[in-house]
């Protein structure tokens, strides 16, 4: 059944109206006619009252025992997982994934929620010797406080889990501001966080627009943390406020991912690496393989293989089983990826297939777009330095393995990177010269696991990481705990050795 969810933001555990009364819509990217939902335009009003709520809320959370705030976590897990079809249904629909791609967004929920449940028991801080007699050094991990999470619609409920969870385990308070096209998967998501028990104003959630909200969030003066997923445009504007403000930053942003093929490679494994990291989420990944730098030897072979496998994609609605690639997420951002067509053609760039708006049958009714391969790409075009974020990649011709990695790396971002080849040494040389937060070896650029870092270097990131252990870094602050036992006083940094 058809139906359009009215969502509300939830402050201090209920679900409430903004306070003024604009209403926006999303719409189902593969029918741009259906509402999925409503939600509210909040304003700083709006923002006011969560962030108090935040911090109120805050003075309790934080003396939780670590376990038994993992406990919570935990349960949020468990009812990701009963609920993971619901929730898989409803992000192919808002965001327009196809299905095994919205249920593996849920799994990633899942995973983090039992990894991050497990740190509960360990918040493993350090102990070490003193330089002095009789006194005991330590480290513990301490929260930050109130943390506004700002995330993006490509990973509607991975993310926000990503962000959320090991916060919460830290001991922080949360505010959660998704994108404006995917408010119902946030609004689910948040409902399975409240059936778990969190206490109110533990979570908290505020729609509306990213100018308004998220801005009125980063400028705010009682929040002490924010994590942000998306644009490196938008980023520097949040990293830069946060500075000012001194507040945490986390960013994850751009990526101009680059996947090698040597010719050595297996090439028919590179072939299925290149296929999905292309076209795996129609492109729309931080993660996606954007450009191909192929060896000269077995470029053309290579070059026939994508374009005859790409050929069979399927295009269609997220939900329908045949479907390989679904819809763009929106009209401003199909013709974002539209006005790239004319940009790689007026730079000499030669469109082998693809390369215009999908209009056939019932793809008219939504945001599609074709696969797209370009060939005869030099590294100095627009279209192999700026990110698209669309189903379209680009075939740059090398002639050696050290070419090929001086290629990838020259590159404003640095977030994933992927190399095919059998030469043992070129793998760990690969490893070792590429710049990038993550390196694939014989695998695709898309594809992080939840207890590994994420995250990159350059215009990518500012040195954070998400998930694994390195999270923990990011939600808490250290403290070195000494206690002195000796019954007189000893001083540190004093030359006490005359």
């Amino acid at each position: 059944m058809i139906y359009s969810l009215n969502c509300q933001n939830y402050i201090n555990g209920q679900w409430l109206d903004a306070r003024a009364e604009n209403i926006l819509a999303s719409h189902n990217p593969a029918n741009k006619t259906e509402v999925v939902a409503t939600f509210p335009r909040s304003q700083v009003e709006d923002v006011d009252i969560a962030v108090a709520a935040a911090r109120q809320a805050y003075q309790h959370w934080r003396q939780v025992p670590a376990p038994a705030r993992a406990e919570y976590i935990f349960r949020v897990g468990e009812l990701l997982a009963e609920h993971k079809e619901e929730l898989a249904q409803l992000i192919s629909r808002e965001m327009g994934k196809p299905l095994t791609e919205a249920r593996g967004d849920v799994q990633e929920g899942i995973d983090c929620a039992f990894y991050s449940a497990g740190e509960g028991r360990r918040l493993f801080g350090q102990t070490t010797p003193s330089e002095m007699p009789n006194k005991f050094a330590m480290t513990v991990r301490m929260p930050i406080g109130v943390c506004a999470l700002i995330t993006p619609w490509n990973f509607p409920v991975a993310i926000p889990c990503w962000k959320a969870m090991p916060a919460l385990v830290c001991g922080n308070t949360v505010i959660l501001k998704p994108a404006e096209d995917t408010p119902a998967c946030a609004t689910k998501l948040i409902e399975i966080f409240a059936a778990a028990g969190l206490p109110p104003g533990v979570i908290n959630l505020l729609h509306g627009v990213g100018e308004e909200v998220g801005k009125a969030l980063v400028e705010h003066p009682d929040i002490d943390l924010i994590s942000f997923t998306g644009s490196s445009e938008t980023g520097a504007y949040v990293g830069a406020t946060c500075g000012r403000t001194h507040k945490r930053v986390c960013l994850e942003m751009g990526g101009k991912n680059a996947q090698v093929v040597m010719e050595d490679a297996d090439l028919e494994l590179a072939l299925d690496g290149a296929v999905w990291g292309a076209f795996g989420t129609t492109g729309q990944r931080c993660t996606a393989t954007s450009r191909l730098i192929l060896h000269r030897d077995i470029k053309e072979k290579f070059t026939s293989m994508l374009c005859e496998r790409a050929k069979k994609l399927r295009l269609g609605a997220g939900n329908h089983p045949d479907t390989d690639i679904g819809p763009i997420i929106n009209h401003r951002q199909q013709q974002r990826v539209n006005e790239y067509m004319k940009i790689a053609r007026e730079e000499g760039a030669e469109i082998l297939i693809g390369g215009e708006i999908a209009t056939e049958g019932e793809l008219k009714q939504g945001y599609f777009f074709q696969p797209t391969v370009l060939d005869n790409v030099t590294p100095k075009m627009r279209v192999a330095r700026e990110e698209i974020f669309g189903p379209v990649v680009a075939l740059i011709e090398v002639n050696t393995f050290e070419e090929a990695i001086a290629i990838l790396n020259d590159t404003k971002y640095g977030l994933s990177s992927s190399v095919y080849t059998r030469d043992i040494n070129r793998a760990f040389a690969a490893m070792r010269d590429i710049e990038a937060g993550i390196t694939y070896i014989n695998g695709p650029t898309i594809g992080a696991e939840v207890h590994l870092p994420f995250g990159g270097v350059k215009q990518t990131g500012n040195g954070h990481r998400e998930a694994g252990t390195t999270a923990l870094d990011v939600f808490t602050e250290w403290k070195s705990v000494y206690v002195d036992f000796s019954g007189s006083l000893q001083r540190a940094q004093i030359d006490n050795r005359g």
